[in-house]
C-alpha cells in the first residue's frame, strides 16, 4: 500500500524536523517547507495532507489555506498547528478552508491521532443518497433549477459552469439539497459533517453556509436560514 504523503508548513526548523520524525515513524512520507512560498512550490508533488503554522514569515499560514482553496480547488486535508486558539482565530482558519485546528504546545501523540483521523475520513467519504436520476447507468444526478450536483463527482455545476466547493461545502450543500424543506439545526449540521468533533463550533456551520451561499451566486438564496432553528434548501 502506498504511504500517505504529508507536507509539514513552520518557519520554525526544529518544529518542522520533529514533527518529519514522528511522523514517517508512523508510516508516513513526511516533507517539510520552511515557509508559505516554498510549500506552494511543492504543492505540484501532490500531497495527502497538510501541516500549516499560521504565523510565519511573509505568507501567512492562512492566506496559504486561501490560495490552495483557490488556485487548486484542492479538497487536501489541512491542519493547523499555532499557538494562536482565540476563537476568532479558530473560526478565520476554518473560513480559510481549515479541516482542524491543533494549538501550541501539543503532544505528538494528538497531532499522529488527529492526522490518522483526518486521513481516514478523506479517504472514506461516504456518498449522499440523493433524490436523482442515472444518465447512462454511470453518474448520480440532484436537479435543482440551474443547479446539479453530480454525487459520484463531487461536481457542481450552474447553468453549465463548474462551481469550486471544498469537501465541507459540498458535503452541507448534499445534505441540504436531498431534502428540500427540511430544517437541519446547526448542530445536526455539525453531526453530519464534522462527525461530533468536539473543536468544532456551532458558529463554523455559519461560515461556510455564508462562503457557500456566496459561491453558488444566485442559487445561494436557496439555503434559507430559519431564525431559532437552522437551515434549510428551499427551491
Amino acid at each position: 500500500m502506498e504511504k500517505k504523503r504529508i507536507l509539514v508548513v513552520d518557519d520554525e526548523e526544529d518544529l518542522c524536523e520533529i514533527l518529519r520524525y514522528n511522523l514517517s515513524n508512523a508510516g508516513y512520507k513526511t516533507d517539510i517547507a520552511l515557509s508559505a512560498e516554498d510549500a506552494f512550490a511543492m504543492l505540484k508533488n501532490g500531497y495527502d495532507l497538510l501541516l500549516l503554522d499560521i504565523m510565519m514569515g511573509g505568507i501567512s499560514g492562512i492566506k496559504l489555506a486561501e490560495l490552495i482553496r483557490k488556485e487548486y480547488n484542492n479538497d487536501v486535508p489541512i491542519i493547523f498547528i499555532t499557538a494562536r486558539d482565540s476563537v476568532e482565530d479558530k473560526l478565520k482558519g476554518f473560513e480559510a478552508g481549515a479541516d482542524d485546528y491543533i494549538p501550541k504546545p501539543f503532544s505528538i501523540k494528538e497531532v499522529l491521532a488527529r492526522v490518522q483521523a483526518l486521513l481516514l475520513r478523506s479517504s472514506n467519504i461516504k456518498k449522499v443518497e440523493l433524490p436523482s436520476q442515472t444518465i447512462s447507468g454511470k453518474s448520480t444526478l440532484l436537479k435543482r433549477g440551474d443547479m446539479t450536483i453530480n454525487v459520484e463527482t463531487k461536481v457542481v455545476e450552474i447553468s453549465g459552469q463548474n462551481i469550486k466547493l471544498t469537501k465541507k461545502e459540498f458535503e452541507i450543500l448534499s445534505r441540504l439539497a436531498q431534502n428540500p424543506g427540511k430544517i437541519y439545526s446547526r448542530g445536526e449540521i455539525l453531526d453530519l459533517v464534522w462527525n461530533n468533533e468536539s473543536y468544532v463550533l456551532e458558529r463554523t456551520v455559519d461560515v461556510h453556509i455564508a462562503r457557500l451561499r456566496k459561491k453558488l451566486g444566485d442559487m445561494g438564496s436557496a439555503i434559507v436560514n430559519r431564525s431559532g432553528y437552522g437551515y434549510c434548501f428551499e427551491y
